[in-house]
């Protein structure tokens, strides 16, 4: 379960640090801080002037090409994360929600993210192969 929860951690931080430079901002912003607000109610205000500042960090690294700045903040974040999880468990259904909600924007406004993302639905008898990238299949 420990390691589930850092991989989320994870995941969310690097979602929610990308979505920081989108025109989503706002949602992200109040939804980061919707889950403050519920674990840690006396929190929640520093959570948000913590945000603010991380958006203008990651707005300042995409303008000089600084990937060693975001990632340090995708770190920041996952700490936060990590933590927070680890107290309250029960909102990991809800970080996960929000994760689902961000990365399809985030994928779509960063030109870098050069991500794949594959959907399967098989039935029956049906097979179903899947790769990103290069695959050899050799029947036997």
């Amino acid at each position: 379960m420990e390691a589930e929860l850092a991989e989320l951690a994870r995941l969310a931080a690097s979602t929610v640090v990308g979505a920081m430079a989108t025109a989503g901002w706002e949602s992200v912003r109040r939804a980061t801080v919707e889950l403050w607000r519920r674990a840690h109610p006396e929190r929640a205000d520093t959570v948000l002037a913590e945000l603010g500042e991380a958006r203008a960090d990651v707005l300042d690294a995409r303008r000089n090409g600084d990937e060693r700045a975001e990632g340090e903040l995708v770190g920041e974040w996952q700490g936060r994360l990590r933590r927070l999880l680890a107290a309250h468990p029960e909102m990991v259904p809800e970080l996960r929600r929000l994760v689902d909600e961000l990365l399809p924007m985030v994928e779509e406004e960063d030109p870098r993210s050069g991500g794949v993302r594959l959907t399967a639905n098989a039935s029956g008898r049906s097979r179903v192969t899947m790769a990103g990238r290069d695959i050899t299949i050799t029947k036997r």
